[in-house]
């Protein structure tokens, strides 16, 4: 997502710290008390402006969802997003996924989406995937057993790279979805960069894996 510099952003997020909690590590294994309930937790990495977020969290008021998103200058959209919406089943963190075993506690969430993430299309980037088996072992940490993760791209690579490394890891594929929006489904919240990529043709693709 490119990015565009937003000097006000610093202090925008320190006004809305309700919203975008700093030290996110202090917070492991106490989520549900930052929620005060008990609640599933959901967790989106790589939250980019927000309209996936603050959708599901309209859908489903009795989930907790978190999002995590590295750019300041992205995350300040979903803050007021959040804001406008005056949502109190949202909180965002504006960290690096890189750090997930400092944020959560072993089986503290319930489900991770991973929604138009960064292909890295190239053999040296492989570790920086977010399907990377790195990455695989922190979720699998923070879900319990039958934790489910939801991958939508539409970038076939990454799709097909995905399928395998989900496989290798010894994950249950639940559903493979080749064409998202060529079936009803009117559970799915569409993202920013779904509408966009939708619009101009891309086919959609969507699985759930659990552990």
């Amino acid at each position: 997502m490119r990015q565009r510099h937003k000097p006000w952003a610093d202090d925008y997020l320190k006004e809305k710290n309700h919203i975008v909690l700093e030290n996110a590590s202090v917070h492991k294994g106490e989520w549900r008390k930052v929620f005060n309930n008990d609640n599933p937790i959901h967790v989106e990495i790589g939250s980019g402006k927000g309209q996936f977020i603050t959708g599901m969290a309209k859908q489903y008021p009795d989930v907790n969802f978190i999002g995590i998103e590295v750019a300041k200058s992205i995350i300040v959209s979903t803050v007021q997003k959040v804001d406008e919406e005056a949502l109190d089943n949202v909180c965002l963190l504006n960290e690096d996924a890189n750090n997930l075993l400092a944020i959560f506690a072993e089986n503290e969430i319930e489900q991770i989406y991973l929604n138009f993430s960064d292909p890295w299309p190239k053999n040296r980037h492989e570790k920086r995937r977010l399907t990377y088996k790195s990455f695989l072992e922190q979720y699998q940490n923070i879900l319990p057993d039958q934790g489910q993760i939801v991958l939508k791209t539409d970038n076939r690579g990454l799709f097909e790279y995905s399928l395998v490394s989900f496989s290798e890891y010894g994950m249950k594929l639940v559903e493979v979805n080749l064409d998202l929006h060529g079936i009803e489904d009117e559970t799915n919240v569409k993202t920013e960069y779904e509408e966009k990529f939708s619009s101009k043709g891309h086919v959609i693709y969507r699985c759930k894996v659990k552990f």
